[in-house]
């Protein structure tokens, strides 16, 4: 099945996190996504975390429907194969420092000018432009200038972190998002190719909800408040009587009727003063600790089967164990098996979002470096010759 991107080649220059997550998406969903890697050790993802065979599970996951090739773009020719790629995609992705691409030759004005539909993604630290845009820039530094890390953690606990790289994560749905506007600009004639400018910390920032207005009107400094959800009550993650944890969020004004009815307290579902979220704000301590009472007395199955009963909406939180278990997951294919060197088959996760007529597919797990060379270059016009020649120079692997 034609996938939705189908047509739409996509030219990867990226490593690890950013760029490569945003190329991903896009072959996960039809379009032919080549990746070009540095021969010899390729991307640094491919020995990140748990290692099968030598090569990371992370790898098969994030480089799924990829080819790979391998290209030396400080070599004239390796260069020269990379403007070739250019002159016939789509769009571009890369997140190398801000400057890179332009000493590689490689800069918007020379792309623009072989192939003015070009779309080029470019994530990095800070974005193209202003007195930062030079400096290193990871998920983690961008999750703390973006002010996601402050507000992260216990009150009485220095910031935490999300424990994946969510950072990277976040540009690389704007990525994707910036070059899906673009290209649907191209495509319906309403102008040429631009450049797509992703900053780490601007994604981040960009999910940052009302930190900027409460601050500016009223002096108030969003930070960390454990597992509640500030300003908004009741909402918090409750213990149970068998050592679990649950997340209640009974924050509109009927489903805390319901909740209150469900921990026996009527009278506070009646009460005037709690009618609205802007009084039980004020009375949050409260109320967490008359559900808290009512949670640590109750084992989690008795927990959820109360409220779902009464429709208020909770959850027990996930380790990947109950993950890879539970059949919602299951039905809604999330859990895929998929195929690994060895004869080995790994569970890895679905694609989304569902697409009712073309959704997206799972056609090969992360390939070898370079396995993708000969197909890729004879694409370009290469003859076994020329491809030889590249070989013979270093240019490719």
């Amino acid at each position: 099945m034609d996938g939705p991107l189908s047509g739409i080649r996509v030219v990867e220059l990226g490593t690890l996190i950013a760029a490569p997550f945003a190329a991903r998406l896009f072959a996960e969903f039809g379009a032919d996504v080549i990746k070009i890697e540095q021969p010899g050790s390729g991307d640094p993802l491919r020995r990140w975390r748990k290692l099968h065979q030598g090569t990371s599970l992370w790898w098969y996951l994030q480089s799924r429907n990829k080819k790979s090739i391998a290209i030396d773009l400080k070599s004239p020719d390796g260069r020269d194969v990379a403007l070739r790629l250019a002159a016939q995609a789509d769009v571009v992705i890369e997140n190398l420092k801000p400057g890179s691409l332009e000493k590689l030759g490689l800069g918007w004005d020379v792309l623009s000018k072989l192939n003015p539909d070009l779309t080029l993604v470019r994530i990095s630290g800070y974005g193209q432009t202003g007195p930062y845009r030079d400096r290193s820039g990871f998920g983690a530094i961008g999750e703390a200038m973006g002010g996601l890390r402050f507000t992260t953690g216990d009150p009485d606990s220095p910031p935490a972190r999300v424990g994946i790289s969510i950072g990277d994560s976040l540009a690389s749905l704007h990525g994707v998002i910036g070059a899906l506007m673009s290209l649907l600009r191209v495509k319906t004639g309403q102008g040429r190719g631009q450049v797509v400018d992703v900053s780490l910390y601007e994604s981040v920032f960009n999910l940052m909800e009302s930190l900027v207005p409460e601050y500016d009107l009223m002096g108030h400094v969003r930070t960390r408040t454990g597992g509640a959800l500030p300003g908004i009550s009741p909402s918090n993650t409750y213990p149970s009587s068998d050592g679990r944890h649950v997340v209640i969020a009974g924050n509109s004004d009927a489903i805390f009727k319901r909740l209150m009815q469900v921990v026996g307290r009527p009278d506070l579902a009646d009460e005037p003063a709690l009618a609205s979220n802007d009084g039980r704000v004020r009375s949050n301590d409260m109320l967490d600790a008359v559900i808290a009472t009512w949670t640590s007395a109750r084992t989690m199955d008795e927990i959820l089967a109360r409220l779902d009963a009464a429709d208020v909406p909770a959850g027990r939180i996930y380790s990947v164990a109950d993950i890879v278990e539970d059949p919602h997951y299951a039905a809604r294919e999330m859990i895929l098996p998929t195929e690994l060197p060895g004869d080995v088959t790994v569970k890895m996760p679905g694609i989304t979002p569902k697409l009712s007529e073309t959704p997206g597919e799972v056609r090969w797990s992360g390939p070898t470096l370079g396995q993708h060379t000969d197909e890729v270059l004879e694409g370009l016009g290469l003859q076994a010759g020329d491809i030889a020649q590249l070989r013979r120079s270093g240019a490719v692997q």
